[in-house]
């Protein structure tokens, strides 16, 4: 299969299929004034509730709908292909991943859990495979820098995952149970409700699997992860609120090290507790206190590593209404340690920030300015700030221009590492920096939606480790990276179906070679579908993409990684009052594909799941 032809003829239908389908939508929802199912309210892109359109920024949301549909054994499966994302996975079922937005890198681009930052202090980026998709109700996806809202790191955007808080009426259990290939198990149960003011959910999973073999003629490598999750907020008379969260992942995971074998036990952690009052009519204000760790312990055939982060945080803002118009003005603290097997130089370092966010609403237009300095003991002082202009043609078409800057903060090992062969970091490191442009448009229906979006971002003072000879390594910061792409994302809900589509277009390449930056993708194309028939709902997601580059670490000699096209199937039925099941068949065709050089990903797969509860 040409990959390529495939994306191309497949957006070429899409795009004919526009005009129609606004006409339709059109004819359906004239004069209706009902709302606005397609414009999701989201709270990741401004610090604030805004709906999609006022957001100002290329955002995509994934709600609960859709991950109950989609049921993905993954995180990582949720976000193939979706707008500005791709992916890259050393094998399935809690293997190495990185996500990258809009081509930055996976440590360019930030994850949030209900407002807590988790990542790994010594990589830099989070570890997507090891949290459970059934714990989260939603995802946002925020393309775009967002330095001057949340500091290091959010160069290619923001991902915010958010938990269940429980719903008005009485406790509400909820029970799964199913397994599948690869002799997969999975189990999961929650317990949610409100009453008097106090929302609680809590929730534990369970998945197992003895795994799929990460390299032609391998063994299979296993994965096992049990989470619980716990939530609780209660509302005062006086519209005050306090609440807590505790988010705890543990398991093992089996890999390949070079051609060896080799195992993690991790923890993924996040815990806060949050106290916001009503100051007055106009001002609210929002205390956090937070807490996030990523923990491995790592088993090679030649001995033992482990590499424990932690970060606190405390976050305050503060939040005044002026009329149509309203200011953000806060600070923020962050302490990062790490405890670790190797050598480290220094094994902490804080970071003080003040930020201020205006949203200003002059009706057809809008501005969105905001501004953050950051003071980090370890690497100097950095000030981002972005503007993004909207203007509202009519009700249904807003226009949007931005411009931003970000950074990416140097990692523990970037600056601290040393191991005893004489690889180091380098304390003198300053962190890469980026600015970015977009412009953007999107046409609001009630059943329909598209949005079209055109940037450039340019990152300078790169950090890459580079061979000194002699198997020593170390970092060095003279890269820079110029990354233009288009996104074009399609929705639409007519009668009994939901249609997706996300066309993206990325072109990113390393200035300083000319080359295309390793494992992404240049083209991708996602077409989601399902319609819902009674107690029956079938649906299908169709994923391709063309080829990307791997470089050899000592040569710099690309190996070209084929395109490819992936089809996951799926079905469900309320067989019984509250009772439901569900099955999922990913890599229907049975596609052999990599995403990373000699790592294949798991053929055809089947799963099954038995669900109690609404």
């Amino acid at each position: 299969m040409n990959t390529t032809h495939a994306t191309r003829g497949l957006a070429t239908f899409a795009l004919a299929a526009l005009p129609l389908a606004v006409q339709a939508a059109d004819a359906q929802t004239a004069d209706t004034g009902e709302t606005q199912v397609l414009n999701p309210m989201v709270v990741t892109a401004a610090l604030a509730p805004r709906t999609a359109d006022e957001s100002l920024a290329s955002v995509t949301l994934l709600d609960e709908v859709t991950l109950r549909r989609q049921d993905p054994t993954s995180l990582t499966d949720l976000f193939r292909g979706q707008p500005g994302v791709d992916v890259n996975t050393s094998g399935s079922f809690g293997k190495a991943s990185s996500v990258y937005i809009r081509g930055t890198s996976n440590n360019q681009s930030l994850l949030m859990i209900d407002g807590i930052r988790l990542r790994s202090a010594t990589l830099g980026g989070p570890a997507w495979q090891f949290l459970d998709p059934r714990m989260f109700e939603r995802a946002e996806i925020v393309r775009g820098p967002r330095g001057s809202l949340y500091g290091a790191d959010a160069m290619g955007g923001v991902i915010q995952l958010f938990t269940p808080e429980g719903e008005e009426g009485g406790a509400t259990p909820r029970i799964s149970f199913g397994g599948g290939s690869f002799d997969t198990q999975r189990y999961s149960a929650s317990l949610s409700g409100a009453e008097g003011g106090t929302r609680y959910h809590f929730a534990a999973s369970r998945f197992d699997t003895e795994g799929a073999p990460v390299r032609r003629d391998g063994d299979d490598k296993g994965f096992d992860n049990t989470t619980g999750l716990a939530r609780l907020s209660h509302t005062f008379e006086n519209d005050a609120e306090v609440g807590v969260l505790a988010l705890r992942a543990r398991g093992n995971t089996e890999f390949d090290s070079f051609g060896a074998p080799a195992e993690t036990d991790f923890v993924q952690q996040v815990a806060g507790v949050y106290g916001e009052i009503p100051v007055s009519e106009t001002w609210r204000s929002r205390l956090t206190l937070s807490e996030a760790r990523d923990e491995q312990e790592n088993f090679y055939d030649w001995g033992r590593t482990v590499f424990d982060t932690k970060s606190r945080t405390a976050r305050w803002e503060n939040t005044f209404g002026l009329g149509a118009h309203e200011l953000v003005v806060g600070a923020e603290y962050l302490k990062e340690s790490v405890t670790t097997s190797d050598n480290y130089l220094v094994e902490s370092r804080d970071n003080v920030a003040a930020f201020t966010q205006g949203l200003l609403d002059f009706s057809p237009f809008a501005i969105q300015a905001s501004l953050r300095y950051d003071d980090n003991e370890a690497y100097g002082n950095e000030l981002t700030g972005s503007l993004a202009l909207g203007y509202d043609f009519d009700n249904h078409h807003t226009l949007r221009a931005s411009y931003g800057t970000a950074f990416r903060a140097p990692t523990f090992n970037d600056l601290y590492y040393r191991d005893e062969w004489g690889s180091a970091g380098d304390p003198g490191l300053k962190a890469e920096t980026s600015k970015s442009f977009e412009l953007g448009m999107r046409g609001q229906y009630q059943r329909y939606f598209w949005d079209i979006a055109a940037y450039q971002t340019d990152v300078d003072d790169l950090i890459l480790w580079k061979d000194q000879g002699n198997y020593i390594s170390a970092p060095e910061q003279v890269d820079r990276a110029r990354i233009r792409g288009a996104e074009l994302s399609i929705g639409t809900e007519i009668e009994d179906w939901t249609l997706a589509t996300a066309l993206t277009y990325t072109d990113p390449e390393d200035r300083s070679t000319g080359n295309r930056l390793p494992r992404r993708a240049s083209q991708s194309l996602r077409f989601d579908v399902d319609r819902e028939m009674g107690d029956w709902s079938l649906g299908g997601s169709w994923i391709a993409q063309n080829h990307r580059y791997e470089y050899d670490y000592l040569t710099g000699e690309p190996t070209r990684l084929d395109g490819f096209g992936l089809l996951n199937l799926r079905a469900g039925w309320e067989f019984a009052p509250m009772w439901s099941a569900r099955m999922t068949l990913e890599n229907a065709l049975d596609k052999e594909y990599e995403t990373a050089k000699d790592y294949i990903n798991a053929g055809r797969a089947a799963f099954l799941s038995v669900h109690f509860g609404p």
